[in-house]
């Protein structure tokens, strides 16, 4: 018997805003009707997992799709401390980029990524590559708290 399927907090740290909407595409098609909460660069998502500053109020996400290219604090800097960190270590993370270098893959896997997905360049491949992983951990995967 599977588990009952429920809504998930799902943080997008994505600085392109043609990603995000395709993103958000993919979330909107969703049967469930997961949060999908967008921050633009590094800082801006430890801002949102600290709850520091205008994210005082924000929610714990149960699993981040993560950018390697962004502002301030690239990806990588942004998934070691997501995973240095005892309180966070536990949330799953997808490095959801464009970059397809063995050299990106290796360290994102060393820093303890949960999976590496690159991002396809056709439209309709990146929204179905989205809506995969949201149904893998929203049908899959039993997440912590869940």
């Amino acid at each position: 018997m599977s588990q009952p399927v429920h809504p998930i907090e799902v943080l997008l740290v994505e600085d392109d805003a043609g990603d995000e909407l395709m993103t958000r595409e993919a979330f909107a098609d969703n049967r469930i009707g997961n949060t999908l909460h967008v921050v633009r660069d590094g800082e801006e998502a430890l801002d949102f997992l600290y709850r520091r500053g205008a994210h005082q109020d924000a929610v714990r996400p149960d699993l981040i799709l993560l950018d390697l290219n962004l502002p301030k604090y690239d990806g990588r800097q942004v998934l070691e401390m997501i995973k240095g960190d005892r309180e966070l270590a536990a949330i799953p993370v997808v490095v959801l980029t464009t970059s397809a270098t063995d050299e990106d893959i290796v360290r994102s896997y060393k820093l303890h990524a949960n999976a590496y997905v690159t991002k396809p360049v056709d439209v309709e491949q990146f929204i179905s590559a989205v809506r995969q992983i949201d149904d893998f951990f929203l049908s899959v995967v039993r997440l912590p708290g869940r």
